[in-house]
């Protein structure tokens, strides 16, 4: 089974207090970007990635693919204004695709094995995102206030890499331009539509790297890992 996968990486990274793009950031000894790209490298399903990033760093980010020996990337494409903008962006050039990704550059953790669920998923329902069941007690909050507990089993974290068959998120994405429509995420686009979504179960080590302090965690998640093979 194949897939193409949209990478949007042209956040400007401000709540890492990096002074940089945290997809140029080192984690242990590559780049960040490096270590999610190369997840879909080496996946065999993977056909290609469009990595999404901001105007003035396509040709840096070209420059660190071809010295890290990334062949999958087919296309860099300038983002636009915001992560949905840009992912439209990258969405733009996969006419041709039958099954597309969407996966955040600064999420460097998923398993090859939770991406081969999620295609498997995708092919057959038609859209479908990783997620992880929720460990705290959530509330529902007002002015200060708790106003509800919120029955926890039916409540999960959404993550990324988000699945679909093509025409479903290239058509929910051009009906929120029209509509001038912002999502939190893409597969709230699809669900605008009145199309189900299927939560695939992931894993808590597939964290979005977007502070310091998530930084420490990586470094730890990478340290674990090098203990075991993880597929």
């Amino acid at each position: 089974m194949k897939y193409t996968v949209v990478i949007p990486a042209a956040g400007q990274g401000t709540r890492m207090q990096a002074g940089q793009n945290k997809q140029f950031l080192m984690l242990d000894d590559r780049p960040l970007i490096i270590h999610t790209v190369s997840i879909f490298e080496n996946d065999p399903w993977c056909e290609q990635m469009v990595v999404v990033a901001n105007d003035y760093e396509t040709g840096p980010m070209e420059a660190l693919f071809q010295e890290w020996n990334i062949t999958k990337v087919e296309t860099i494409v300038a983002g636009g204004k915001e992560r949905q903008d840009s992912v439209f962006e990258g969405l733009k050039q996969l006419r041709d695709s039958e099954l597309v990704l969407v996966h955040d550059g600064a999420r460097p953790f998923v398993t090859i094995n939770h991406i081969h669920e999620l295609v498997e998923k995708a092919a057959t329902q038609g859209a479908a995102v990783l997620g992880v069941r929720m460990k705290d007690t959530v509330k529902k909050v007002e002015e200060g206030i708790v106003t509800e507990t919120i029955e926890r089993s039916s409540i999960w974290s959404v993550q990324t890499p988000q699945a679909f068959q093509f025409p479903v998120v290239y058509d929910a994405y051009c009906k929120a331009d029209e509509d001038e429509f912002k999502g939190t995420d893409d597969t709230s686009l699809v669900e605008r539509m009145n199309l189900p979504v299927h939560i695939v179960e992931g894993g808590y080590d597939n964290i979005k790297l977007t502070t310091p302090e998530d930084m420490v965690i990586a470094k730890a998640i990478l340290k674990k890992r090098k203990r075991g093979k993880v597929q």
